[in-house]
């Protein structure tokens, strides 16, 4: 359905096309000149969602508690050697 442009340039983009976009207010909108027409893009605003749970489905195994820290340090072991520490007894594995 065709808008009329505002007196400093403004459009309405239809809701039904939002909604489908995703486009929420604080979006931003990145402009295209592509030969007699304009490319519109939009890129979402930061959330304030919380991302808890958000990996719930993928976990495969737990720790107790008391083997966090230790779970921590390989971590950082591997992530330091770029490679997996292995089967060392000094590992923290609990399946």
């Amino acid at each position: 359905m065709p808008t009329v442009v505002g007196p400093k340039g403004q459009i309405v983009i239809e809701k039904a096309i939002r909604d489908r976009l995703g486009v929420v207010p604080g979006a931003l909108a990145v402009q295209r000149l592509v030969e007699d027409h304009v490319e519109v893009y939009f890129v979402p605003p930061p959330h304030r969602r919380s991302l808890r749970g958000a990996l719930a489905g993928l976990i495969r195994r737990s720790l107790p508690a008391e083997a966090w820290q230790q779970a921590r340090d390989r971590a950082w072991r591997e992530a330091v050697s770029g490679q997996p520490a292995g089967d060392s007894p000094h590992d923290a594995r609990h399946d």
